[in-house]
C-alpha cells in the first residue's frame, strides 16, 4: 500500500511539472522572420587586357670603383733661419681602378695602379720618391663557397728613370742610371686555386707560373766586357778614376734583374702566392695590403718577396692621411731586404662617391 502511495505521487510531480514548462514555453515572445527570396543576377565579366610597357631592362654585372689623388708636401726657411734644416718641395699623383665582373660561378677582375713622386731638396737634383705600375687581371670560377680556379696576368713596371747619386765638389750630381721605364718590366702568368673567404681577403696559389723580364732601355740593359766596349767606346772598369791593371781589371755589368748579359729577356717558371687585403676597419680607416711570394724553381730556394700595405684614414670627403709601405727581397737585385715608408696628406677624389 506504501509503495503503491509512493508511485502516485511520483507520477503527480511529473505531471505538474510538465506542465508547467509547457506554459512557459508558451509565454516566451517569438521574434518575427521575414525571409526575402532575391534572384540571382547573372554577372556580365569582360575580359581586359592590360598594356604593359617595355621597360628594356637588363642586369649591369659590372661594378666599378676609381680613385686618384695628388699629394702635396713643402718646406722653407729664410736664410736668418738658425734652427737647421732643408727647405723641400714634395709632390705625389695617385691612380687606382678597380673594376669587378660576376655572373653565376665566373668572376673577372682588373685592377690598374699607377703613383709617381718627386722630391727636391734645395740645392739637390729633384728626385723621384715613389713610381709604379700595375696591373693585375684574374678569372676564376667558383668551385665551392671558399675555392676557385683562376688564371690571371700581371704587368708591373715604372714610368720614370731612377738614378743612383754621389756628391762631387759638394754638388749632387748623378753617378749612374738604376731603371727605367719598361726597364725592367715583368709580365707574369699564373694559374692554380684561390681561397676567398670574403671580398675583402683572397690568397692564391700559383702552381703553374711564367714570368717574363724584360730591359728594353740601352741605358739599363745588362753587357759582357766586350758588349760594353762597343755600345760605349771603352771598357769597364772596377774603379774608373784609376788606370786599368793588375786589380782593376775590364768587366761586365753582370746580370741584371734576372737577364743575363747582352740580352733583354729572360723567362722563369715559378710558384708564386699571392695574398690581397682591402678591408674597411670604419667608415674612416681602410687598410689596403698586397704579398706576393716569387719562387723560381731553379731558385726555390731563395724566393722573391714584395710587401705593399697601405693605410688611409679619412679626414674629409675628399682629404685623407695615407700611410705607405713596401718591403721587398729580391736576390736578382740586391740580396738585401729593401725598404721604403711615406707619409702624406692629400686630396682624393672617388667615383662613385
Amino acid at each position: 500500500m506504501k509503495l503503491f502511495n509512493f508511485v502516485g505521487m511520483a507520477l503527480l510531480c511529473l505531471s505538474f511539472t510538465s506542465i508547467k514548462a509547457q506554459d512557459l514555453k508558451d509565454l516566451r515572445a517569438k521574434p518575427d522572420t521575414v525571409i526575402s527570396v532575391q534572384k540571382e543576377q547573372p554577372l556580365n565579366i569582360k575580359t581586359i587586357r592590360p598594356v604593359v610597357p617595355k621597360l628594356n631592362l637588363e642586369v649591369d654585372y659590372w661594378k666599378h670603383w676609381t680613385k686618384f689623388g695628388i699629394n702635396l708636401n713643402q718646406a722653407s726657411f729664410n736664410d736668418n733661419w738658425k734652427g737647421g734644416g732643408v727647405g723641400s718641395t714634395a709632390i705625389g699623383l695617385n691612380a687606382n681602378h678597380k673594376s669587378d665582373y660576376t655572373r653565376d660561378n665566373f668572376n673577372f677582375v682588373t685592377e690598374v695602379d699607377l703613383r709617381y713622386g718627386k722630391i727636391r731638396n734645395k740645392g739637390n737634383i729633384a728626385k723621384k720618391n715613389n713610381d709604379r705600375i700595375f696591373w693585375d687581371n684574374k678569372l676564376s670560377y667558383k668551385l665551392s663557397a671558399n675555392w676557385a680556379l683562376f688564371t690571371s696576368v700581371t704587368f708591373e713596371s715604372q714610368f720614370d728613370a731612377g738614378y743612383k747619386y754621389k756628391t762631387v765638389n759638394g754638388k749632387d750630381t748623378i753617378d749612374y742610371i738604376e731603371n727605367a721605364f719598361m726597364a725592367p718590366a715583368y709580365l707574369t702568368e699564373s694559374f692554380g686555386l684561390e681561397y676567398k673567404p670574403s671580398n675583402e681577403f683572397s690568397l692564391r696559389f700559383g702552381t703553374g707560373t711564367a714570368r717574363q723580364t724584360f730591359i728594353l732601355d740601352e741605358r739599363v740593359k745588362p753587357r759582357s766586357v766586350d758588349g760594353f766596349y762597343d755600345k760605349y767606346g771603352y771598357y769597364l772598369l772596377p774603379d774608373m778614376n784609376k788606370p786599368e791593371g793588375e786589380g782593376n781589371l775590364r768587366k761586365g755589368t753582370g746580370e741584371r734583374f734576372g737577364v743575363k748579359e747582352d740580352r733583354s729577356f729572360a723567362n722563369a717558371l715559378a710558384f708564386q702566392i699571392t695574398g690581397n687585403l682591402d678591408k674597411n676597419f670604419t667608415d674612416k680607416l681602410n687598410v689596403k695590403a698586397r704579398y706576393n711570394l716569387f719562387a723560381d724553381y731553379e731558385k726555390i730556394s731563395d724566393p722573391t718577396h714584395r710587401l705593399d700595405v697601405t693605410i688611409t684614414a679619412k679626414v674629409t670627403r675628399v682629404i685623407n692621411v695615407n700611410l705607405n709601405g713596401i718591403m721587398i727581397y729580391d736576390p736578382d737585385v740586391i740580396s738585401r731586404v729593401q725598404l721604403s715608408q711615406s707619409l702624406a696628406m692629400g686630396i682624393v677624389y672617388s667615383l662613385p662617391k
